[in-house]
């Protein structure tokens, strides 16, 4: 279970020319038979694009040239997921008097999406049948997937261009973990050979279950952390139902990463999402001396049920009582967390400035830092730039939802607090 700040803007154009920018440009024109004589701009009709080539949550600047001052185009974007189904986006837009539009600068007049935003045409994507708020974009590789971007007017398809999204980088090694020769389970992505030391990262998702959080982990490998999408339940070799889960299970995940990673201190951030944000936390105040900090997102300050029933977690055998709050005073580092405040599963907002006030009454020694994006709701992580809904069909129990929030809101969120949370662990 995984809000859109407006893109930064980008320097004014003058006679329809870009000033000195830093990064190359890539420049793809299709010439079209016949258009020149509709208008002097169309035979020069062109997507310019910095990076064609990037990691999944990396902003690309889009920009179309080569068009006749004040002309309307709908630029349109498409994607096809694991079930082979297209996704689409477009929006419309009047180009200005150097006949150029500008993404990261523009407001389109319709389309998917509202307002200034350069990266709107890739989380405002729909599937071509259901509820787009219902709907999650799952792309066929894990590895990575194109989008395809088309220019348009008056009925003419005036330029094309495919951008290639990466989901994780080259060198990135992925290698499930099983019980039975691991004593943990779950999918870990390790950095290319090579790559500078960071810390690497205990990833916990929620009452899914399975490996939840497994595009994350690729994603984190790709920027230096080692990371293990953890299983805990409804997994091979793992429980069925969400009861009665040890915490020490995830010591021992948090020490096998801590291996596998080659970490000398022995200590990772430990990330939690949702019902995860319980382990995470909990770890974190039993075993201090793995937890070198936290994240959470969409969290809670007390254990929760297990499901359908019992209790969720046990500690040396004994069940944590559900409602119990989760000492976080007892964490041995710092934790940042990431909360919507219209979060309908549950108040994550007010759970996070519960668990903030009362480390400052305890004098907490590590920073602690609470995120709270008002209009977001409990889908708020992790990585942007990806189209999702605010509505769970539950996997397991197959109820649908609510997850508040809007979808704009919550790419928003997304896009500012993704950054945020790699500098965090930039700095473990």
């Amino acid at each position: 279970m995984n809000g859109q700040r407006s893109a930064a803007r980008r320097p004014a154009l003058a006679g329809g020319r870009m000033r000195a920018r830093s990064w190359p440009i890539v420049v793809v024109a299709l010439s079209l038979a016949g258009v020149a004589a509709c208008s002097p701009h169309r035979d020069r009709a062109s997507i310019e694009v910095d990076r064609p080539v990037a990691l999944a949550d990396a902003p690309v600047h889009l920009r179309v040239g080569g068009l006749a001052g004040g002309e309307e185009v709908t630029i349109s974007a498409q994607a096809t997921d694991a079930g082979g189904k297209v996704w689409r986006s477009q929006a419309q837009f009047t180009a200005d008097g150097g006949g150029v539009v500008d993404l990261d600068r523009d407001r389109p007049t319709s389309g998917t999406y509202q307002g200034i935003d350069g990266m709107g045409l890739f989380w405002s994507m729909n599937p071509p049948d259901g509820d787009p708020e219902q709907a999650l974009y799952v792309p066929a590789s894990a590895a990575s997937y194109t989008v395809d971007l088309t220019v348009a007017a008056g009925g003419r398809q005036l330029a094309t261009r495919t951008l290639t999204r990466r989901r994780r980088r080259d060198g990135v090694t992925v290698r499930a973990l099983r019980m039975d020769t691991d004593q943990v389970a779950g999918l870990l992505a390790l950095p290319p050979a090579g790559s500078p030391p960071r810390v690497a990262v205990l990833a916990v998702g929620g009452s899914d279950g399975g490996a939840g959080l497994a595009a994350l982990a690729g994603m984190l490998a790709s920027h230096g952390h080692p990371t293990l999408a953890l299983a805990y339940f409804h997994y091979p070799g793992r429980p069925g139902q969400f009861r009665d889960i040890p915490l020490e299970y995830f010591a021992t995940a948090a020490r096998r990463l801590a291996a596998e990673s080659g970490l000398r201190q022995g200590r990772v951030a430990a990330l939690g999402y949702s019902r995860g944000t319980e382990a995470a936390m909990l770890l974190g105040a039993d075993f201090p001396e793995l937890v070198d900090g936290v994240v959470v997102y969409a969290p809670t300050s007390r254990a929760g049920p297990g499901l359908p029933d019992g209790a969720a977690w046990t500690r040396a055998g004994r069940p944590v009582a559900a409602g119990s709050p989760i000492p976080v005073e007892r964490l041995d580092g710092p934790i940042l967390l990431l909360a919507g405040g219209d979060d309908k599963l549950w108040t994550s907002a007010l759970y996070a400035r519960e668990i903030t006030d009362r480390l400052d009454a305890h004098r907490f020694g590590h920073s602690h830092r609470a995120l709270v994006y008002p209009q977001a709701g409990h889908g708020l992580g992790t990585f942007p730039f990806v189209a999702a809904g605010t509505i769970l069909v539950h996997p397991i129990s197959g109820q649908l939802l609510a997850l508040g929030g809007t979808r704009p809101a919550d790419a928003a969120a997304r896009r500012d607090g993704w950054p945020k949370v790699l500098a965090f662990l930039a700095r473990l």
